[in-house]
């Protein structure tokens, strides 16, 4: 139990309650006193308190005004009626109002104990429910944030049944890329988190200047407008995620909601294009200044948020699709790259591409140094001949040349004409075909000497390269001997 207010105009009594209160079973965090019922009033208006044991005979306002009239504001606290045998009528009276329980004059510790116990179990339970109540709406205003084709009959069923729980009052909504933010774990704020990637926070009006400037002050956060009602959740949100686009774009930390039209800047693909085939090549710089450039248009609002978006996706985009053969890309670094409002600002978006390119320009220039990558061919060469009778594979050549596997691939491709598979193989059958010619060794032994295990498997392959069997093969190969006159 958090607020308990006693109320009662005898001094000695409200410090005898206080005493037994403090010395009971039941936590209480604060106990309030006042000594008659407009004093309670003020308290109960401007506080949650969770229960409130109240005399009925008091001065300025008695018991039963007081419990009447708290009835009207939102947090109604749980009531503990102390009423002396002539007041009891009045006491019935007030349970129909609401109250919980009645005390009889002289007061008794063990049935405050016990009626106190029973009332924080009771408020136990309503925090459970209510953590309940508001888990699954927040599943549903999520539900209405995520699905902008929401039907009317969806939004009105989630507005009839939570409406009276949350938003009762204006609120805007919030939003930025921080994931968790320290001191917001509060009751009165609603937390939505991975919103399309960001976080959206639901904040009564009265408390928005508080909010943006002691906790989302350094957070580079969109603020809607003003808004009533649920039934304008999903309108405040998407005011809220377009001014946090303009939060990223120019990098100021509060950006609230100011919807205006201008005719905005583009880049062409053409232009794209240049600036990718600039990467890998001495003319990093050129790309760097290019960024630059999209940087600040976009900051000064020459270039609107989502084109800036769509213009780095292009760009990373098309880099691995010119790369893709050459060099291995990590699905999560481009997959972070793509989604440009997980980062602060365009800025700190800036640091990254270009770091990465930086990146694979220089893998670029270093694994396609053409002499060096011609040594290295040349050695895998001088190894395969060496060893095209044991069990070789391309993983185990690219090892041993210390090479990138697929930029092996690419570039074996390049100096041989042909691929490792074919080239292997190649070399291969002009074995047997001279051990066929030369020899009058069995085909299995020839089988293996070449480097194939299974016997059927080489035949299979030297007539699909040969057009006949080793045995036709060896054939043909005699009986041209026979017939040939020097």
């Amino acid at each position: 139990m958090k607020k308990l207010l006693i109320v009662e105009d005898e001094k000695l009594i409200r410090q005898g309650l206080k005493a037994i209160v403090m010395r009971s079973a039941v936590p209480v965090e604060e106990i309030l006193l006042c000594k008659n019922g407009e004093e309670a009033y003020e308290i109960v208006r401007d506080n949650q308190i969770d229960v409130m044991i109240t005399d009925i005979r008091m001065p300025k306002k008695d018991g039963i005004t007081l419990v009447k009239e708290i009835q009207s504001l939102k947090y109604v606290p749980k009531v503990i009626v102390i009423s002396g045998y002539d007041d009891f009528s009045y006491a019935v009276e007030l349970l129909r109002f609401g109250a919980k329980d009645y005390l009889l004059k002289p007061i008794e510790r063990d049935k405050i104990n016990l009626i106190l116990e029973k009332l924080e179990k009771e408020i136990q339970d309503e925090t459970i429910q209510q953590k309940e109540i508001v888990k699954i709406g927040c599943q549903q205003f999520k539900y209405m944030l995520l699905n902008p084709g929401i039907t009317e009959e969806e939004v009105t069923a989630i507005e009839n049944k939570f409406e009276d729980c949350f938003l009762s009052s204006e609120y805007v909504v919030c939003c930025t890329n921080y994931k968790t933010l320290k001191g917001l774990k509060r009751e009165d704020v609603i937390f939505l988190d991975d919103i399309n990637g960001q976080s959206v926070f639901i904040v009564k009006y009265e408390d928005k200047e508080e909010i943006l400037s002691q906790i989302l002050k350094d957070h580079f956060v969109g603020v809607s407008r003003e808004h009533k009602n649920l039934r304008e959740l999903r309108e405040a949100y998407e005011e809220a995620l377009y001014a946090r686009k303009y939060a990223f774009a120019t990098g100021s930390f509060i950006t609230e909601y100011n919807h205006g039209s201008s005719r905005k800047e583009t880049v062409s693909e053409e232009t794209i294009d240049q600036i990718i085939q600039m990467v890998g090549t001495d003319k990093l710089e050129e790309v760097n200044k290019f960024l630059v450039r999209i940087l600040y248009k976009t900051k000064q609002g020459q270039i609107e948020p989502d084109d800036f978006m769509a213009l780095m996706n292009s760009i990373v985009e098309k880099i691995c699709l010119n790369y893709k053969n050459v060099l291995d890309f990590n699905a999560e670094n481009i997959n972070e790259l793509k989604n440009v409002y997980e980062y602060d600002n365009a800025g700190s978006y800036y640091e990254a591409i270009s770091g990465w390119i930086e990146s694979i320009n220089d893998r670029l220039i270093t694994e396609f140094d053409d002499y060096k990558n011609k040594q290295k061919i040349q050695k895998a060469i001088r190894y395969i001949q060496d060893n095209y009778d044991k069990d070789l594979n391309m993983a185990v050549v690219s090892n041993y040349i210390s090479m990138n596997y697929s930029l092996f691939s690419y570039v074996f491709k390049q100096y041989t004409g042909m691929n490792f598979v074919n080239y292997l193989k190649a070399i291969r059958i002009n074995e047997a075909k001279r051990l066929l010619e030369g020899t009058d060794k069995k085909i299995i032994e020839i089988s293996s000497l070449i480097g194939y295990e299974n016997e059927k498997h080489f035949m299979k392959i030297f007539k699909s390269v040969c057009g006949v069997s080793p045995s036709e093969y060896r054939k043909n190969a005699r009986v041209g001997k026979l017939n040939y006159i020097p």
